[in-house]
């Protein structure tokens, strides 16, 4: 089985166990093994998902102005988690291919594998909300016929992106690229460097 592959079956249990309550403070429970990339995917995938019901609950218009700052500071470290799982999926990817003999002509890529991975965890979520609406008992034909064309889309975006995800496993392992990981240096959420913080 393909990394992707494995990956997006992941991706699915994890979106599909957050549905069975579908509430974004359901404890996470997660089924694979500490330690495993499997266990680190689904655990992203789970903020992910969680993440995506925040953004719409943030969105609604009669939300109490107190709750939605509550909400906003959820979505702050929400982010932030999300960043530090993908670079703990990049040090999985680099010690994975640590032996590789890069060969003379070798090339970067424009993104490390992880957050390549991360964009088809959201590309996942993204399915299985187009669908949900595909399969809206309340919609009206034309919204679900609109929604259809969409989800085709996506499907044929993640066929795409888990091939393309896939090669570039392959390039590195055949050390016909070479990784280089470039942790994430968000300031704002530094108070040494962020300058509401540290003036005050």
């Amino acid at each position: 089985m393909s990394f992707t592959s494995s990956a997006n079956t992941v991706f699915n249990k994890a979106i599909n166990d957050y549905h069975v309550y579908d509430n974004v403070d359901t404890p996470l429970n997660n089924p694979f093994e500490a330690g495993t990339i499997e266990h680190t995917l689904y655990h992203k995938c789970w903020i992910d998902t969680v993440q995506w019901h925040f953004e719409d609950i943030i969105r609604d218009p009669d939300i109490d102005p107190a709750a939605a700052l509550v909400l906003k500071r959820r979505i702050d470290k929400s982010n932030q988690d999300r960043t530090d799982m993908v670079e703990d999926i990049d040090t999985y990817f680099r010690e994975t291919y640590k032996e590789v003999k890069v060969l003379p002509d070798a090339q970067i890529n424009t993104e490390s594998p992880a957050w390549a991975v991360d964009r088809l965890s959201i590309l996942a979520l993204k399915i299985y909300h187009m669908r949900e609406q595909v399969e809206r008992a309340d919609a009206t034909p034309q919204h679900r016929a609109k929604c259809q064309a969409k989800l085709d889309v996506l499907l044929e975006q993640q066929v795409d992106l888990s091939t393309a995800i896939d090669q570039l496993l392959a390039d590195i392992a055949a050390g016909r690229k070479y990784m280089k990981v470039y942790r994430q240096m968000k300031m704002y959420n530094d108070a040494d460097t962020n300058p509401v913080l540290y003036k005050k």
